[in-house]
């Protein structure tokens, strides 16, 4: 099978799982969710699916947990959406590399205005 059919599926399952969080879901534990990457396993049957959570810790742990709960409902509307013979199997964990990224550049600003920064 090639190795392009699951990265496609990763990806529409990201799109319909992105608008599903913000469309069809009313848990008031849930903050503020981006869907950063799906990576599906070669045979399509499972999807490890990463988010972020803008908040503390405590914002994303309920937010993980929110979405853990309602794995079964978000499945069911996966497969009325994506039309696949199976609907993959769902687990979600947490992607801090929006974080890292933003640490990285707080770091960065910091040593631009230790050094003096660039002069205009």
């Amino acid at each position: 099978m090639p190795r392009w059919r699951p990265e496609s599926v990763g990806r529409v399952i990201q799109e319909e799982l992105s608008d599903l969080i913000k469309k069809g879901l009313r848990d008031p534990r849930l903050g503020y969710v981006t869907v950063t990457g799906v990576d599906v396993t070669r045979d399509l049957r499972t999807a490890r699916v990463y988010i972020s959570v803008m908040g503390d810790t405590a914002a994303q742990r309920e937010s993980l947990d929110a979405l853990t709960r309602a794995t079964p409902f978000i499945r069911r509307e996966l497969g009325q959406r994506l039309h696949l013979r199976h609907t993959p199997n769902l687990s979600f964990a947490y992607d801090d590399s929006i974080e890292r990224g933003a640490r990285i550049n707080q770091i960065l600003d910091g040593l631009k205005k230790q050094e003096g920064g660039p002069s205009s």
